[in-house]
């Protein structure tokens, strides 16, 4: 991060504490040493303001800076071992361990450790133990400040893999429901082109109207990856759209009842948007491989919410391999079936799909209703 996009506090704990630990340090070599005057003070002073110069890119170069506060600690102990505390090394030690691993940071709070250790040779023993404790305390904080920021940036990441798959299967969803009805409709128009072309204009009517719903569809979900791009106006697919949804699969030739029963079904509104969105996508994707792969005539789809449930019931009277097994449907791949259930388990719920013992193939989704909105 650049240092002018920093906050004020921040800021000035940058400026303060190279500062406070400079000035300290210099002042510690002049105080011991004075007495004993010669360059040693010199050179005790540059040792103390250069550990206090190189703190200030402690978090940018972490390792150098924690080489330059071992090395001129060193010297400033040497020459002034009544300060037991190695303050530059700590706050470097902290800093290192806030953004470097554990096979960097260890090896660095052994190296202060061994620093500090040299207390017993100057100072009492109780003065001593107290002064090792600090290394650990610091190499301690800013390895909880690692930890936290590898848990956000791990959830990030997550959240980032589960945002992508949303949009996947949404997109999956639009094209692969959209260019159904179109293959189909424009097939019918090839077969009644010359004999019924009042018949051939209303497919091409359809086919005109799938295309339009898939490019609405297809910019609604470019606005949550690029707002600037999208139109956010579009309204939000969900069961009070199902009208909307059944009428190119009617116009396709396949007959769709749909029927509501209880609260709140195909109400839009009264239901949590994540289970109405992921409602309307599953009776969307079964009516797809209806019409895709079972050759059927008629489709019937129940939505029903009660108990804290939303149940969705599509049943078909096609071949009874509509959606056909894990292995079958979605041109042999399974994801219709699959991508459902994935839909539904998001949610808490289950999904059932297999053919009927009387032929036809049914779907059957229950999604609780205390999902998250």
């Amino acid at each position: 991060m650049r240092r002018s996009s920093r906050s004020p506090l921040r800021l000035v704990a940058d400026v303060a504490v190279p500062l406070v630990v400079g000035l300290y340090l210099v002042a510690l070599v002049l105080d011991e040493v004075v007495p004993r005057a010669g360059p040693l003070v010199i050179l005790g002073m540059i040792a103390g303001a250069a550990q206090g110069v190189a703190l200030w890119w402690r978090r940018s170069h972490p390792v150098p800076v924690m080489v330059i506060a071992l090395a001129g600690g060193a010297l400033v102990h040497f020459l002034a071992p009544q300060g037991i505390f190695p303050f530059a090394g700590l706050v470097a030690l902290g800093s290192l361990a806030a953004v470097r691993p554990l096979r960097v940071s260890l090896p660095a709070l052994a190296a202060l450790l061994a620093l500090t250790a040299s207390n017993f040779l100057t100072a009492s023993s109780e003065e001593a133990q107290f002064a090792m404790a600090f290394p650990v305390v610091a190499w301690a904080l800013g390895e909880v400040v690692r930890n936290r920021r590898v848990a956000i940036d791990q959830e990030m990441r997550r959240a980032v893999g589960e945002e992508q798959a949303r949009i996947a299967r949404e997109v999956h969803d639009v094209i692969a429901h959209s260019v159904s009805v179109i293959v189909v409709q424009a097939a019918a128009a090839d077969d009644v082109f010359d004999e019924r072309p009042d018949q051939a204009r209303a497919a091409l009517r359809s086919i005109e109207a799938a295309g339009r719903d898939a490019l609405g569809e297809l910019r609604r979900l470019l606005a949550v990856v690029r707002p600037e791009a999208g139109e956010g106006s579009l309204p939000r697919p969900g069961l009070d759209r199902l009208g909307e949804l059944v009428e190119p699969f009617r116009a396709a030739g396949l007959q769709v009842a749909v029927r509501r029963e209880g609260t709140g079904a195909g109400t839009g509104g009264a239901l949590p948007a994540g289970v109405d969105l992921s409602a309307y996508r599953i009776v969307q994707e079964a009516l797809t491989n209806t019409l895709r792969h079972a050759g059927a005539g008629r489709a019937e789809v129940t939505v029903r919410a009660a108990a804290g449930m939303l149940e969705l019931d599509i049943l078909d009277d096609g071949r009874g391999n509509g959606m056909g097994d894990e292995g079958v449907g979605d041109g042999g791949t399974g994801h219709g079936i699959a991508g459902m259930r994935e839909r539904a388990a998001m949610l808490g719920g289950t999904l059932d799909a297999g053919p009927l013992p009387g032929g036809g193939f049914r779907v059957r989704a229950r999604l609780p209703l205390g999902a998250v909105r």
